[in-house]
């Protein structure tokens, strides 16, 4: 099955020259040591995978506050430093460029999950009913403590400090996780913000947050070694961000404003609407990767084709296929992906996908 040849196009995405127009998207896999220090298990994934051009990496947070999960990395102390040097080596040494992904999850924790065992941080204190997973099993996510403005300036400070981390740590740039249902995110929706100050209320100050988290890190690490990811309408964490034209309004407001930050890109997490996708890409003056749910082999390119997109970053397909680009190059049958060992921790269903030389 032949791809359409405008995947195999170089590109420059801001520092970075790229053979072709495909990506790792970035995908939590819980892999990371106790103490979120990723280790030589999570370098061999991303180095299997370096020839898809550009290594998006999982959600990696930028505080204790940011944690979420169980087994998710960090990059704000020394060891996080230390570990994802060893990442950024074994993938540059396969060829790949790496941007590791900064993801603040805001409501989206419980405290058996971090390191300091305090309640969530979030816009407002209003809890997102998630049921989440703990070393104590199942348990609903808390109420969470509302981020005073100055706290907000300290969560800023903090993906200042973590991008600055990154790129001690030998990365080539980050993405800053403003998607689907995390903290920035929840900056965005009504029913999760709902303050009365600079913060809240109109859609120019549920903007504010988004827009200065990515001026500090333009400002500390550059714009071109700097992406944000978006993902409009996305009901994810319990949000609501309300009808279409609400959704619009929001997100063309936003883009406008990230906009003359000139960062290398923009990653849409695309839900459908591509009046508004259309509305981005042409406000946007760098960069623009979009990735679907359940896109089929042949319709990869479909975004770039129809020049909503540049860059087509991959999930699923490349979770299971470390060599992904040489099987859709040659038409190459796929390895299927197995969910049941996305999150389980260890080898099995992480590093142990054959390719085509082990078949």
């Amino acid at each position: 099955m032949s791809l359409s040849p405008s995947l195999w196009q170089p590109f420059t995405l801001g520092r970075l020259e790229l053979n072709h127009r495909l990506a790792l998207a970035p995908m939590t896999r819980s892999r990371a040591n106790p103490d979120g220090t990723p280790g030589e298990l999570i370098a061999t994934h991303y180095a299997q995978r370096a020839s898809l051009g550009l290594i998006i990496t999982e959600g990696t947070q930028p505080s204790e506050d940011g944690q979420g999960y169980l087994g998710t990395p960090g990059i704000y102390t020394p060891e996080h430093v230390a570990g994802w040097r060893e990442v950024a080596d074994a993938v540059h040494a396969q060829g790949g460029h790496l941007f590791i992904q900064l993801m603040h999850v805001g409501r989206i924790s419980h405290p058996d999950n971090t390191p300091h065992h305090r309640r969530p941080v979030a816009p407002s204190a209003i809890s997102a009913e998630q049921d989440m997973v703990t070393a104590q099993g199942m348990q609903k996510t808390p109420v969470p403590r509302e981020l005073s403005v100055q706290d907000i300036q300290t969560v800023i400070g903090e993906f200042r400090h973590a991008a600055a981390s990154a790129i001690a740590a030998g990365a080539d740039g980050v993405e800053i996780h403003g998607a689907n249902g995390y903290l920035l995110h929840q900056f965005l929706a009504p029913n999760a913000n709902q303050r009365t100050d600079s913060y809240g209320g109109s859609v120019e100050n549920r903007a504010r947050f988004v827009v200065e988290v990515a001026a500090a890190v333009a400002d500390e690490i550059g714009a071109d070694r700097t992406g944000i990811r978006l993902s409009p309408a996305f009901p994810l964490g319990g949000l609501d961000e309300g009808d279409t034209e609400a959704v619009r309004a929001q997100y063309r407001h936003l883009v406008g404003e990230l906009a003359p930050l000139g960062l290398a890109y923009l990653h849409v997490h695309h839900l459908g609407d591509d009046e508004l996708l259309r509305s981005l890409r042409e406000a946007w003056p760098t960069a623009v990767l979009v990735v679907r749910y359940g896109r089929e082999r042949e319709q990869i390119a479909d975004d770039i084709d129809a020049g909503l997109a540049d860059i087509a970053p991959l999930g699923r397909f490349a979770l299971a296929n470390p060599d992904v680009v040489e099987r859709l190059r040659t038409g190459a049958p796929l390895n299927d992906l197995d969910p049941a060992t996305l999150y389980t921790g260890g080898a099995a269903g992480y590093t142990d996908y054959p390719t085509l030389a082990r078949l």
